[in-house]
């Protein structure tokens, strides 16, 4: 991998100037972006995931839900449906796409869940079939300019920061450094629970933020519990364990799970990876199964993997999470 980005790095710079034109074009105008006169929250990155989107958006649908009729609208990446989607009692993860099927079957009592590469059309048909939701929630569109947030949410990870990182191909950013100034709020994700004032202070400055960013820092809080379709176990009951994800980044879960002594063998595959039948095949001769929550949403759908299939939930914490959700409610209760 590592060669094919050092054989592609002369196409970088056309990559840059082509997304930076397009940025351009935004910013004087000449390309229009669609305000809405009513709380647009966007939560994105620069990168190409693994920046902890999910956590974040479920975080705020627990920050919002109890007072504020809230709704997510994703892409819907890699689903088999076109055009506007609003999940319902028969939808599948092969309709919505794993994250938002993700928020639908966590939180569909308290939430509407839709999908639409057209965010100014998933928009404009959300609140014209559910005029009484309040707040909208952009899941991973930072790039969608069309649609001009009213409060723009940048992640981005404490052992990647975007500044150290290139634009696409060379790099994983998918516009330049610059981009981040179009952000109100950026979290830096993945960090380790404790943090020392040196280490943020040493992130602070390389990230350069401007007067009117906050910053704030998160980790993951990984449960002692984990579930499976039928039943909950704590992670101590797990014998002859193997963990298999088709995430960007499996290392955080990886290294907390080691550190609670566990040893397992580890099968990784790529982000949003479609998992086969072959795959299942070789799945059903294992003892116990790990997943991420995420990829659950897809492997649960298989019969045979059913009384060995178990998930690890996660949540976002946020230091000085006082601050981050004053911020939040602030400009939602105002907008």
């Amino acid at each position: 991998m590592k060669l094919i980005r050092v054989l592609a790095f002369p196409l970088t710079p056309l990559y840059y100037i082509v997304t930076s034109l397009r940025n351009r074009l935004y910013d004087w105008g000449i390309k229009k972006s669609v305000d809405f006169n009513f709380p647009v929250i966007c939560v994105g990155n620069l990168s190409v995931g693994g920046t902890g989107k999910t956590p974040m958006i479920e975080y705020l649908i627990r920050l919002l839900r109890d007072d504020f009729e809230i709704a997510t609208l994703s892409r819907g990446y890699k689903r088999k449906s076109k055009g506007f989607l609003m999940a319902h009692g028969q939808v599948k993860v092969e309709d919505l796409g794993d994250e938002p099927y993700q928020f639908y079957t966590k939180f569909k009592e308290t939430i509407t869940v839709a999908v639409d590469s057209d965010r100014v059309n998933g928009i404009k048909k959300l609140k014209a079939l559910r005029p009484q939701v309040h707040t909208v929630l952009l899941d991973d569109a930072f790039q969608h300019r069309r649609v001009r947030a009213g409060l723009n949410i940048l992640l981005t990870s404490f052992d990647n920061l975007y500044v150290n990182d290139y634009v696409l191909p060379a790099g994983n950013l998918r516009e330049g450094v610059k981009g981040a100034g179009r952000a109100d709020i950026i979290v830096i994700t993945k960090c380790p629970e404790h943090l020392s004032y040196e280490k943020k202070e040493s992130v602070l400055k390389a990230i350069d933020p401007k007067g009117n960013q906050q910053v704030f820092f998160s980790f993951i809080k990984y449960a002692n519990e984990v579930y499976s379709s039928k039943k909950v176990l704590t992670l101590d009951d797990l014998k002859n364990l193997t963990l298999v994800t088709g995430i960007a980044n499996a290392s955080p879960l990886v290294e907390f799970l080691r550190g609670r002594g566990l040893e397992f063998e580890h099968l990784s595959f790529k982000d949003h990876y479609e998992f086969s039948l072959k795959d299942v095949k070789r799945f059903e001769s294992l003892t116990t199964i790990l997943t991420t929550e995420k990829d659950f949403m897809r492997l649960r759908e298989y019969d045979a993997l059913k009384d060995k299939l178990y998930y690890i939930p996660i949540e976002l914490g946020i230091d000085q999470h006082t601050d981050f959700d004053r911020a939040v409610r602030r400009f939602v209760s105002s907008s």
